[in-house]
């Protein structure tokens, strides 16, 4: 028989031989330089939150075991309690999560699912518009819009008919709790619709097209296959607006009342933690009023990290795949 002459080898490269043993100095450079700027991010952290601890040395020494715990706070007596302001922070927190959670998913529904194709884009920009007002226009319209509306109308009605409930008794006076949760509400509102309209994109086509074979309505197949997929990433969704939530600063400290003290009702002024910082910072006189200021804004940050964690965990089962994001 026969035999064809082998075919000649192919010549390699510089370029590939010198992958075939390791990365080249160009990729050896770019990853060294990848490396150094996520280790700078992670040494910024760091260096963020030694300095508050350096600040709030003094006041975590005059009284670190009763700082969290002590609802007392009086610059002048040197008294120093930080459980007044995150409880303002967590209250007008959930009520802007209570609000804004339902009205987002809806909007998402709406413009993934149910509006009008023509519709769309204008619901869409106007919720990319609330995304841009800045907040300090925000707490002007809820001095001069909502504060009334909450005193004259919503309420004395919400008084009359739900006043045997421990939060919503107390004089209507507009500024308050009430009034920084729904503040809040609309400024987080556009991050959680539009997480979750993205989230709701990732939905594939077949679960939607199997639950109509079987003959579902077109809600049955939201509330059955399309929710229940998305499930994980809105809750990841709802997370996001929370940080922002308990970080926002101006329009809440425009209408909260400022008030350092603790009531079940939502219609009485209180404090949050980023208010009471803006606030008094300017001021603080004394190394431990400035350290107590500073150890609430450990606080803060001690919440946003469990936030942020948690956030992560959720986008990592979404990215899972349906069967952890839907199971029960």
């Amino acid at each position: 028989m026969n035999r064809s002459p082998a075919a000649p080898l192919p010549r390699v490269s510089g370029g590939a031989a010198r992958s075939a043993h390791g990365p080249n100095l160009g990729d050896r450079a770019w990853s060294g330089l990848l490396g150094l700027l996520g280790g700078a991010v992670l040494l910024i952290v760091g260096v963020v939150v030694l300095a508050l601890v350096h600040v709030a040395r003094p006041a975590l020494k005059a009284g670190a075991g009763t700082f969290v715990s002590s609802s007392d706070w009086d610059p002048v007596s040197g008294s120093f309690g930080a459980l007044p302001f995150i409880y303002g922070t967590v209250v007008t927190s959930v009520v802007a999560i209570l609000v804004a959670v339902p009205i987002s998913v809806g909007l998402a529904l709406f413009l993934q699912e149910m509006g009008p194709r023509k519709l769309r884009p204008v619901v869409s920009f106007g919720i990319e518009t609330l995304a841009a007002i800045p907040s300090v226009i925000y707490g002007l319209w809820g001095l001069f819009v909502l504060v009334p509306a909450l005193r004259d109308h919503l309420e004395p009605f919400l008084g009359r008919t739900l006043g045997f409930l421990p939060v919503f008794r107390g004089a209507p006076i507009g500024l308050g709790y009430l009034a920084a949760g729904l503040i809040l509400a609309v400024m987080i509102l556009p991050t959680i619709a539009s997480v979750t309209t993205e989230v709701l994109k990732t939905v594939p086509a077949s679960l939607k097209e199997g639950a109509l074979a079987l003959g579902a309505t077109r809600w049955e197949a939201i509330r059955m296959a399309i929710l229940p997929y998305s499930r994980a990433g809105i809750l990841g969704a709802t997370l996001l607006g929370l940080g922002r939530a308990l970080g926002e600063t101006m329009a809440v400290t425009m209408v909260i009342g400022n008030s350092p003290t603790i009531s079940p009702s939502l219609f009485a002024a209180g404090y949050s933690l980023p208010a009471v910082i803006a606030n008094e910072f300017a001021e603080a006189t004394g190394d431990v009023h400035t350290g107590a200021l500073a150890g609430l804004a450990l606080v803060l940050f001690g919440v946003s990290l469990i936030l942020n964690s948690a956030a992560r965990l959720l986008v990592r089962m979404v990215a899972s795949g349906p069967s952890r994001a839907v199971a029960s």
